[in-house]
C-alpha cells in the first residue's frame, strides 16, 4: 500500500533534479559565451567610374529639379463655401535665371494653384505663364529673389541614339528627388494625348518613370536636358519599363514662345483637314496622304493654288489636293502632317508634294500661325 506514494515522490524528486541541472547548464552556457563584437569592415576601394559619374550627375542636377504640388477649389453644395483641396503632385525643372519652371501641362491641368518646392526646402507659389496642351508643356514662374537655383543645361534630341544612357530625376509617388537610370529604347514615338491631340517625336526609355515623375527632366550622361518625362505605358499605372519623354528640341522651340506670348502658335499652311474624314476619304479613293478639305482664303495655301474637295451636282465627292510629303518626308495621316509641320517655325518655307487628278506636283508655302 505504501509503494505507490513512494514511487510518485521519487518521480517528483527526479524531475526536480533534472530541472535544477538544466538551469545550471543554461547558466554555465551563458557565462561561457564570449562577448559579441561588430565584424571588421572590409575595405571597399574606389567606386567604379560609372558609379562616380552617376553620383556627380545627380549632385550637379538635383538643385535644378523642383517638386510641384497642386490644389483645386471645390464648392460645398450645402453651404456654398469654397474649399481648396490637394489635387496632385509632379515634377519640373528650372529653365532660366528669371524663375521660369517647365513641367507637363497635365501636371497643372485643372488646378487652381500650384506650389513649387526647391531642393533646398524653399517653397514658392507659382503663377502660370503659358501652356501648350498639344505638346503637354507648361511654364510656371516663381519669384526666387537673390538665391536663384541653377537652370538645367540644355542638350539636343535630334542626334540621340537608341542604346545611349539616360537619367530621370523626379518625385515618383511623392518620393522627392529620386534618380532612375536606363537607356533610350526607341525614338520618334507618338501617343494619343487623350484630348484629340497626338504628341509626336517622343523619346521612349526604360528608365523607371512613375506617377509623380511627370514634368521632370530626362538627362543624358553629360547632365544635359534631352526631354521632359511625360507618360508611362502600363495597365497598372506603375513603371513597366516603357516610359516616354517630350524631346528637348520640341521643348526649346515651344517654351520661349510660351514665355513671350503665353501660348504657342503651331505652324500652318491655311488648310482645313480632319482625321476622321481623312481616313474615310483614303479608304474610299484608295489613296494615302492628307486630303485638303478646304483652303482658307488669303492663306499661304491659297496663294500656292491648293484646292479642297468639291461636290458634283449629283452629290458625289471629288478630291482636290492630297498632301503626300513635306520637304520630301512622307505624310500619310493628319497626325503625321501636323507633326511634320511642327518641326518648323512660323515664317519658314516648306515644299509640299501634292497629288491631284493622278498628277504630282510640288509647291512652296510660307508657314503661317495656326492654332495652339
Amino acid at each position: 500500500m505504501n509503494r505507490r506514494p513512494n514511487s510518485a515522490a521519487r518521480a517528483l524528486q527526479l524531475l526536480a533534479l533534472i530541472g535544477i541541472l538544466l538551469l545550471l547548464w543554461q547558466g554555465y552556457a551563458l557565462l561561457s559565451t564570449p562577448a559579441a563584437e561588430p565584424r571588421a569592415i572590409t575595405a571597399r576601394g574606389d567606386l567604379a567610374a560609372d558609379e562616380q559619374a552617376s553620383i556627380a550627375l545627380f549632385e550637379n542636377s538635383r538643385d535644378s529639379v523642383v517638386y510641384i504640388t497642386t490644389r483645386s477649389q471645390v464648392r460645398d453644395p450645402w453651404t456654398r463655401n469654397v474649399f481648396s483641396v490637394p489635387r496632385g503632385t509632379g515634377s519640373g525643372f528650372i529653365w532660366d535665371e528669371d524663375g521660369h519652371v517647365v513641367t507637363n501641362f497635365h501636371v497643372i491641368q485643372g488646378a487652381s494653384e500650384a506650389m513649387v518646392k526647391l531642393a533646398d526646402g524653399r517653397d514658392y507659389r507659382a503663377v502660370l505663364v503659358g501652356a501648350s496642351p498639344a505638346h503637354d508643356i507648361a511654364v510656371l514662374r516663381i519669384a526666387t529673389g537673390f538665391q536663384r537655383p541653377r537652370p538645367v543645361p540644355i542638350g539636343s534630341s535630334h542626334d540621340l541614339k537608341v542604346g545611349q544612357k539616360v537619367f530621370a530625376i523626379g518625385n515618383p509617388f511623392g518620393l522627392d528627388w529620386t534618380l532612375t537610370t536606363g537607356i533610350v529604347s526607341a525614338l520618334d514615338r507618338s501617343l494619343d494625348g487623350g484630348d484629340g491631340n497626338t504628341i509626336s517625336h517622343l523619346i521612349q526609355t526604360d528608365a523607371a518613370i512613375n506617377p509623380g515623375n511627370s514634368g521632370g527632366p530626362l538627362l543624358d550622361s553629360a547632365g544635359r536636358l534631352i526631354g521632359i518625362n511625360t507618360a508611362i505605358y502600363s495597365p497598372s499605372g506603375a513603371s513597366a519599363g516603357i516610359g516616354f519623354a517630350v524631346p528637348v528640341d520640341t521643348v526649346n522651340r515651344v517654351v520661349p514662345e510660351l514665355i513671350a506670348r503665353g501660348r504657342y502658335s503651331r505652324p500652318a499652311v491655311g488648310v482645313e483637314i480632319d482625321d476622321t474624314l481623312n481616313r474615310r476619304l483614303a479608304a474610299a479613293f484608295g489613296r494615302e496622304g492628307v486630303f485638303v478639305l478646304r483652303v482658307n482664303p488669303g492663306s499661304a495655301a491659297a496663294q500656292a493654288g491648293l484646292a479642297g474637295v468639291r461636290l458634283t451636282p449629283e452629290g458625289a465627292v471629288l478630291p482636290g489636293d492630297i498632301v503626300v510629303a513635306i520637304d520630301g518626308k512622307k505624310v500619310d495621316s493628319v497626325g503625321r502632317f501636323s507633326a511634320r509641320l511642327d518641326d518648323y517655325r512660323v515664317g519658314d518655307t516648306v515644299t509640299l508634294t501634292l497629288e491631284r487628278d493622278g498628277k504630282t506636283r510640288e509647291v512652296q508655302v510660307v508657314l503661317q500661325p495656326g492654332g495652339a
